[in-house]
C-alpha cells in the first residue's frame, strides 16, 4: 500500500529540492511525474533547470498534464520504488485551462473527485509517493474571477490530498516544518 507525503510551500520556498532529497533517500528506483505544460520560453527554461537538477540521479520522468491517475495505474512499473509528482498546482491549472478553453465549468467537486481518484491509485500502488504543491491561499484575494477560482480549486486539491496523506510538510525559506505525521484521517 502506497505511503503519501504532501509537500507544500510558497513559490521558490525550496519545496521541490526538499522533495527530491527526501525521495532519493527512499529508493534507487525513482519515478518523476511532471505536470508542467510548455507555455513559453521562460517556463521552458524553468523545466530545463528542474531536469538538470535531476540529471544523473536515477530519475525516470513521465510528463502528464492531466491524467496523473493513469500514470500511476498504467505507466509505473510494478516493482516498488519512489514517485515524486511536481506539482499539483500546475495539474489544477491544466484542468482549469483546458475546461475554460472549451467553455466548461471546473468546480470544487470536479477537482475533489480527480484528487480522490489520484489518491486511490497511490494507495493501491506499491510505491512511496511525494507530492509537491503550492500553498496559494496565504496572499491577497485575487482581483478577478478566474484567479479566485484557481486559488479555491488548488485549496480544494490540497485539502483533499492533505487529509489522505500520511505526512504533510510545509517548506518555508528552505526549512521544512512537519504539519502532519503518523497517518491518514479515519476513513482514508
Amino acid at each position: 500500500m502506497g505511503k503519501i507525503t504532501l509537500i507544500t510551500g510558497g513559490a521558490r520556498s525550496g519545496k521541490s529540492s526538499y522533495a527530491l532529497e527526501r525521495a532519493e533517500a527512499v529508493s534507487k528506483k525513482r519515478f518523476f511525474i511532471a505536470t508542467c505544460p510548455s507555455l513559453d520560453e521562460e517556463m521552458n527554461c524553468r523545466v530545463t533547470r528542474h531536469k538538470e537538477e535531476r540529471a544523473g540521479r536515477g530519475w525516470q520522468t513521465f510528463e502528464e498534464e492531466h491524467d496523473i491517475s493513469q500514470v500511476v495505474r498504467e505507466r509505473l512499473p510494478v516493482e516498488p520504488g519512489v514517485v515524486l509528482l511536481d506539482c499539483i498546482t500546475l495539474w489544477v491549472n491544466n484542468i482549469l485551462f483546458t475546461a475554460e478553453a472549451a467553455h466548461l465549468e471546473t468546480t470544487d467537486s470536479i477537482i475533489r473527485v480527480a484528487a480522490e481518484a489520484f489518491i486511490a491509485e497511490m494507495l493501491s500502488s506499491p510505491h512511496r509517493f511525494f507530492v509537491v504543491t503550492n500553498e496559494v491561499g496565504l496572499g491577497i484575494v485575487p482581483d478577478n474571477r478566474l484567479a479566485r477560482l484557481y486559488r479555491d480549486l488548488v485549496g480544494t486539491a490540497n485539502q483533499t490530498l492533505g487529509r489522505a496523506a500520511d505526512e504533510v510538510v510545509l517548506v518555508s525559506c528552505g526549512i521544512p516544518l512537519v504539519l502532519k505525521e503518523g497517518g491518514r484521517e479515519a476513513g482514508q
